[in-house]
């Protein structure tokens, strides 16, 4: 789902366009800025589920700045660009994940780009996700390699006894290892 988006367009007639079909696509809040400039400024602010670009801009021609939201935020972007530049625009965007269309826009094809960009969104989201969780169980079984070391340290056990000590020691008190490991890193830190 996209919740709000960002519309970059030095034409109130292109704003106007790209509202009324974000609005038809339910995304809840939509801003709108007629400059680069304005534009770097707001996505360092907040975050932006969409960012549509509707291409020359007054100050650049906006293709930089689609490259550079789209390699260093989530947020999806799509580049509007005049037809006789769209291929050269899109073959330097497409490595970044840029969805360019070209001029005019035909409603379809924006539906579609659309469609393909909340599409893509959920499954970075995702992605981010499954990462955080598997850096969380990394760090879990960092802390519990630590604690074992402590009590191989301390307390002459084997790798293998303590490592049940801290199994044993969360299953009776009902909790996760990684507590019991950071008990143990306390008491012999």
């Amino acid at each position: 789902m996209l919740e709000n988006a960002l519309i970059v367009s030095h034409t109130e007639k292109s704003t106007a366009f790209f509202t009324e079909m974000l609005n038809a696509a339910s995304v809840k809040q939509v801003a709108a800025l007629q400059s680069c400039g304005e534009a770097r400024r707001a996505v360092l602010e907040r975050d932006f589920d969409l960012v549509v670009v509707n291409a020359p801009l007054m100050d650049e021609s906006g293709e930089s700045f689609c490259r550079h939201i789209a390699s260093k935020f989530v947020s999806q972007v799509i580049l509007v660009v005049k037809s006789e530049y769209y291929d050269a625009v899109s073959a330097a965007c497409e490595d970044y994940g840029v969805l360019t269309i070209s001029k005019p826009v035909n409603r379809a094809v924006f539906w579609s780009v659309l469609a393909l960009s909340k599409s893509t969104r959920n499954k970075i989201l995702r992605i981010q996700d499954e990462n955080a969780r598997l850096k969380r169980k990394i760090e879990d079984i960092r802390i519990v390699d630590r604690a074992k070391c402590m009590l191989i340290s301390f307390l002459d056990m084997s790798e293998q006894e303590a490592h049940r000590y801290i199994e044993k020691q969360a299953m009776d008190m009902r909790c996760a290892k990684r507590e019991i490991a950071e008990g143990i890193l306390k008491t012999y830190e």
